[in-house]
């Protein structure tokens, strides 16, 4: 195990050094979508985890990107705390959201869970517009400035939020990955298997379903503000319901038990509005098919998926690689 763990961290500080040198390499275009790339990164690894392990379905985790995003741009222009004490704030104050809605959670299950976080999603923006503080529906702006001492005039702001982004990815991914391999992930995929032989083995099953909206929750809220920091503003516009179904459609083309399929997802979301405004100036169509071809390339990816791949392609991969291992024995 401690080799597994020396391991992990070598190639999560390589994983940072490629980034860091990767940011010097490609255009402002390239950069900004790499920081998009990492911050889906983050979203769709809180739902592996939320619904991958624990077997909760959440249809509504771009409201908690919302809760994440509006606690950091509020902690910032209210009490200019440092831009990392206001993604700490984003983190706790989600992570709060996530465990009063873990609470109902503990209560529900399939269609009637996926029901209530679909009304957070549909209710929250409209919640949003009723407070002054929060900016109403032109929303705040949200500057996070730049670092303290100059690195060059070749140094742009998308640059800087590719550093905080890909920085937040990579510690992202490494906290969950030790905690889904902890007890806790465990009790989790006990959970998900057989809930009443899990608390049959004495599992408090609504604590740990908690848990895990809470920790899920929390991390989405890390995903949004840094979502908010990358587009220069928090609104209600910024986390539509169609956030969270994208969110969810690719945490689906990851693999919702492959955490390491995550870059997979968060890759074909940036790519698929690119690819859609190509096809669609190929083919001169109207602005409305431009506007809802992306959603559709979404839609239709998301159903080859689980038609042919349904437990996503690295998995996938993984499970023919032991069935050859196993022909060869």
């Amino acid at each position: 195990m401690h080799k597994k763990q020396s391991r992990d961290i070598f190639l999560f500080i390589l994983g940072g050094v490629v980034l860091f040198f990767l940011s010097g390499m490609v255009d402002e275009l390239r950069v900004y979508q790499g920081a998009t790339i990492a911050i889906y990164v983050i979203a769709i690894s809180s739902i592996i985890l939320l619904t991958g392990y624990s077997g909760q379905v959440s249809l509504g985790h771009g409201a908690l990107m919302a809760v994440g995003a509006y606690a950091a741009a509020v902690t910032r222009i209210e009490f200019k705390l440092p831009i990392i004490l206001c993604f700490v704030v984003a983190v706790l104050l989600a992570a709060i959201g996530g465990a009063l809605l873990g609470a109902a959670a503990a209560r529900l299950s399939g269609p009637y869970l996926a029901g209530t976080t679909l009304a957070l999603a549909i209710g929250l923006p409209s919640l949003a517009n009723q407070f002054t503080v929060l900016g109403g529906e032109q929303g705040l702006l949200f500057d996070v400035g730049f670092p303290p001492l100059s690195l060059g005039e070749e140094f742009t702001q998308y640059k800087w939020f590719f550093w905080i982004a890909g920085l937040a990815a990579l510690i992202s991914m490494w906290i969950i990955k030790n905690i889904l391999g902890s007890r806790y992930g465990r009790t989790w995929r006990a959970i998900r298997g057989n809930e009443v032989a899990a608390q049959l083995s004495g599992i408090n099953i609504a604590r740990s379903k908690i848990l895990a909206f809470t920790i899920s929750a929390g991390i989405a809220g890390l995903a949004g503000a840094l979502l908010s920091m990358t587009i220069g503003t928090v609104s209600p516009s910024a986390f539509p319901l169609a956030l969270s179904f994208s969110l969810l459609a690719g945490a689906v083309l990851s693999g919702l038990t492959t955490l390491g399929g995550a870059m997979i997802g968060a890759v074909v979301l940036v790519a698929i509005p690119e690819i859609a405004d190509v096809v669609a100036h190929r083919v001169g169509s109207s602005e409305r098919v431009t506007t809802n071809l992306p959603g559709f390339l979404v839609s239709a990816l998301l159903i080859l998926t689980v038609l042919f791949v349904p437990n996503g392609p690295v998995e996938q991969h993984r499970a023919r690689k032991a069935k050859h291992l196993a022909l060869k024995k």
